[in-house]
């Protein structure tokens, strides 16, 4: 059986350079796209648009779901 596979791009302006820690009010999350393909265009578009900010840093992620026990 194949699985669907949903897409998302995540990030926003980071603390610092190590991009662990989230500045508050700063998240983005784009997506859903159910390729990565699309993902990685979306996610170049929003590079692009915030390319002079030097902590702000976003990632194309595959969304896994949680498993209910």
């Amino acid at each position: 059986m194949n699985e669907r596979q949903i897409w998302v791009v995540w990030g926003g302006v980071f603390t610092d350079t190590n991009f662990t820690i989230l500045e508050p009010g700063t998240e983005e999350l784009h997506g859903p796209y159910h390729d990565e393909a699309t993902a990685t265009r979306a996610w170049q578009d929003h590079m692009r648009r915030k390319v002079d900010i030097a902590t702000h840093r976003l990632f194309v992620m595959l969304a896994q779901p949680t498993k209910v026990a």
